[in-house]
């Protein structure tokens, strides 16, 4: 075979390297997270402690990231029309989940018929930290302790009523009327706001709520607080007295909240938002609009969420049946 000159070969190989560049330069890039809004879903109604805290967490991912983060409330059902959204959502990081035990931890056991897993079928990401629960009366009752409570069902057994606005309040107030042995009448509500003001207009007497929605109504003294649902007192309300140091023994009722994806999220988005939540926790500006808001807030590594998350539901399970709550 005759070879070809010097210079053809010379302009066959320039063309061959114009092209390799052109296609190069003409290939897609990866684009940076995030590069359009993102959403987070919450699933309780607009001014729900959930709410005025994953606006909080939306505000600062989109300063970090640099990018737009958008609040979605999508409430009902114990949290599970939120829940269900996000978990058939694309996992490309880009619709997220500001949530608590109510839908993950409580909600398999409350209702029914839950759509989702709330292990399979989510990305857990970071813990957000504790959102602790008051026990609230109105403050017309003559009322101003747990064991005056306690006393005055007694008085008159069936007569007192506890609302609820989310699966905190529903199991917190039957585990409550189990561990006195008092008779309420519960009162179910789509979210906290409503429930709240019917406590405070009278015409439901009391219910466990968070302290981020109450704590303005306790000091205005339009609520009336007696202690807060755990053990131990809370970091963030210490002059409130706890279960334990009202009398009543084995009540440890916490609401945790956490921001979770759908399930299969890549790696590195969730590592990038996990940096990012705690980042948040620990700026000290931010913790204080927590801490006003009556948020204890804190987070970790996704596995140590996703590990907290499965322990979380067989711990509300078992509290839920020892409460005799059955699933509606």
């Amino acid at each position: 075979m005759r070879s070809l000159p010097k210079a053809s070969v010379w302009l066959r190989n320039s063309v061959a390297g114009v092209l390799a560049a052109t296609a190069v330069a003409s290939a897609p890039a990866f684009a940076k997270y995030p590069d359009h809004p993102i959403t987070v879903v919450v699933p309780f109604p607009a001014g729900s402690g959930t709410d005025a805290v994953g606006r909080i967490f939306a505000q600062q991912l989109g300063d970090i990231l640099g990018g737009s983060v958008v609040v979605e409330n999508k409430p009902g059902g114990n949290a599970t029309i939120g829940a269900n959204y996000v978990a058939r959502a694309k996992p490309d990081g880009y619709t997220l989940f500001i949530t608590t035990n109510t839908s993950h931890s409580a909600a398999p056991f409350l209702n029914k018929n839950v759509p989702y897993d709330p292990v399979k079928d989510f990305t857990p990401i970071a813990r957000g930290g504790n959102l602790p629960f008051i026990l609230v009366v109105n403050p017309k009752l003559p009322i101003k302790s747990v064991q005056d409570l306690v006393s005055y069902a007694k008085q008159h057994p069936g007569k007192l009523t506890y609302a609820s606005g989310n699966s905190t309040g529903i199991v917190a107030g039957a585990t409550f009327a189990d561990r006195a042995g008092i008779k309420i009448l519960h009162v179910p509500y789509k979210g906290t706001p409503q429930a709240m003001t019917d406590v405070m207009s009278g015409q439901v007497d009391m219910m466990f709520t968070d302290v981020a929605s109450s704590l303005a109504f306790v000091q205005s003294g339009k609520l009336r607080a007696l202690a807060v649902s755990t053990a131990a007192r809370s970091n963030v309300v210490p002059d409130i007295p706890s279960m334990q140091d009202s009398g009543i023994q084995n009540f440890d009722i916490n609401s945790w909240n956490g921001l979770l994806g759908p399930a299969g999220m890549p790696k590195d988005v969730v590592e990038q938002l996990n940096a990012a939540m705690n980042k948040i926790v620990k700026d000290p500006a931010t913790r204080k609009r927590f801490t006003d808001l009556g948020f204890d807030a804190f987070s970790g590594t996704p596995e140590d969420f996703a590990a907290f998350v499965s322990q979380q539901r067989d711990l509300w399970g078992k509290m839920i049946q020892d409460a005799g709550i059955a699933p509606e």
